[in-house]
């Protein structure tokens, strides 16, 4: 018995999005095939195997078409990739311009990879790479002629084994009908390719207060931060960390996503962009703060709240915290 050759693409969508945005660009897709899963802040994952038939349309011309959906009835610029999984399509979206798709086809996914930086990999951050970098290994090629018993010295067993099946291009998993969670996002793209910590920091930072401010006017609390970073070579790293309790308080996230930043080891990485985004989202009322005998936080959250009814009064910009003034 044959098993049909799956056609999985990935969109990233190059708009800022509301929730209710992101959730019509979902609903326009579910038109086109019921297996599409979000992928927040910006992209969703479509299983087109079965739409094909229907639409009696080639994957990649299946691909355009949503495409070209999307810019017409939303507005909304996007990239493609396509393949014949879920970790393939993403790579090759992440590898395609704005407007442009990258079809791995089937049988091509081991060229496709073998030159590509180890980097483009899921689940390899900065630290991991460096080690990679150490030994001479920068390419996913190089991984995959490294036998198999030097790769797990070098990085452990579990992860040795999971680069492996990665760097072969294997990923089992199916596209999976959700909707997008609840959540917040603020993200900042560079104007030019970013070396410099110090400006790393006071981004993500920024990020940080612009969640607390967004999270105080509609009266909810986070549970949850994810920062996700963009490179000059179109690869990004993603890290999510719960936050100790849910909160709004601006301080307690900007030390959670600065402790995602220091996690990321970036050194003198080339960033393009930063966005955090905030989920396991809560009504304030619902959630619970640990008493704090110390006067030091009710005087900070006292401020705080002072400082938001000046932006509310005198604009946006009107207090700013004391790290991020010019």
């Amino acid at each position: 018995m044959s098993t049909r050759q799956r056609h999985i693409a990935h969109l990233h969508l190059h708009a800022a999005l509301s929730e209710a945005q992101y959730r019509d660009a979902i609903e326009l897709m579910s038109g086109i095939t019921p297996h599409v899963q979000a992928v927040p802040p910006n992209a969703v994952q479509l299983d087109l195997t079965s739409a094909l038939r229907y639409f009696d349309l080639s994957p990649y011309d299946m691909v355009q078409t949503t495409m070209m959906r999307l810019k017409a009835l939303y507005g909304i610029d996007s990239s493609a990739g396509l393949a014949s999984n879920r970790m393939l399509a993403a790579m090759a979206a992440d590898a395609s311009a704005p407007g442009d798709t990258t079809w791995v086809r089937a049988g091509q996914a081991a060229d496709w990879l073998y030159p590509r930086p180890v980097t483009a990999l899921p689940g390899i951050g900065r630290a991991t790479a460096d080690t990679l970098h150490r030994y001479g290994l920068h390419t996913i090629g190089q991984l995959t002629d490294l036998p198999s018993a030097t790769l797990q010295r070098l990085l452990g067993a579990g992860q040795a084994r999971l680069l492996t099946e990665r760097a072969r291009g294997h990923d089992p998993r199916p596209v999976v009908p959700a909707e997008p969670a609840a959540h917040l996002v603020a993200d900042l793209a560079l104007s030019r390719d970013c070396l410099d910590p110090d400006r790393h920091h006071r981004a993500v930072l920024g990020l940080a207060d612009r969640i607390g401010q967004r999270l105080r006017a509609e009266r909810q609390f986070a549970g949850r931060l994810t920062l996700t970073v963009r490179y000059a070579d179109r690869t990004s790293t993603t890290r999510t960390r719960a936050l100790p309790e849910p909160t709004d308080h601006s301080p307690a996230l900007a030390a959670t996503a600065l402790g995602l930043l220091t996690s990321l080891g970036l050194q003198r990485a080339r960033v393009r962009a930063f966005v955090l985004r905030a989920d396991d989202l809560r009504p304030a009322g619902s959630a619970y703060r640990q008493l704090s005998m110390d006067p030091t936080d009710a005087r900070a959250r006292a401020v705080e709240a002072a400082a938001d009814r000046a932006r509310r009064r005198f604009g946006p910009g009107a207090v700013r915290p004391a790290a991020l003034a010019d």
